[in-house]
């Protein structure tokens, strides 16, 4: 499978001591020749859209996408009709649009967590960075098999592609997130 934007990574199980991408999964949103970026999917925060922009009444909630600029808001969504300036990313997920549009769509109340993703911070590479990461066993590749990505439970979904890639990544998979408790 060929890396490229519209992909998940997945975060090998030998990334344990990493905290910044320990049992993630990230939607890669551009992939070229010179960078690389995501967001993770599988990462709520303990904030909502209302709580960063309290002038907006949403409790769409806020998921970590990774280390790099979280002090910027970012998002995913499958309504490019009613986000101007969208880019695709691929199968109708789009990333980023017009602000403005945005928040005229909280006022009036027309999203929900099935359309949209809100994230503080991104996850990204530099030129080259993400391969030497693939090469050295950090990630998996996978396809975008979800029906709706807005709508994949966050506690299983790592859980659920170790199981559907198999092998030695089935017992990985049903292993405690804390070794301390087993």
């Amino acid at each position: 499978m060929k890396l490229n934007k519209g992909k998940l990574l997945i975060a090998e199980p030998t990334i344990l001591n990493d905290n910044s991408f320990n049992r993630a999964i990230i939607l890669l949103t551009e992939h070229s020749n010179n960078n690389s970026v995501g967001f993770i999917l599988n990462r709520p925060l303990n904030y909502t859209v209302n709580d960063l922009l309290p002038e907006l009444n949403c409790n769409l909630p806020i998921y970590q996408g990774g280390p790099v600029e979280q002090d910027n808001l970012y998002f995913i969504h499958s309504i490019p009709e009613l986000i101007p300036d969208s880019i695709e990313v691929e199968n109708g997920i789009f990333w980023g649009g017009n602000f403005e549009s945005l928040r005229n769509l909280i006022k009036e109340d027309r999203l929900s967590s099935s359309d949209i993703r809100f994230f503080l911070g991104y996850s990204g590479w530099s030129e080259n960075q993400l391969e030497d990461e693939m090469n050295d066993n950090s990630w998996f590749l996978s396809e975008n098999d979800f029906e709706n990505i807005f709508s994949a439970d966050n506690e299983t979904l790592w859980k659920n592609k170790l199981l559907q890639k198999g092998g030695h990544y089935k017992l990985w998979a049903n292993a405690p997130s804390d070794f301390n408790l087993n």
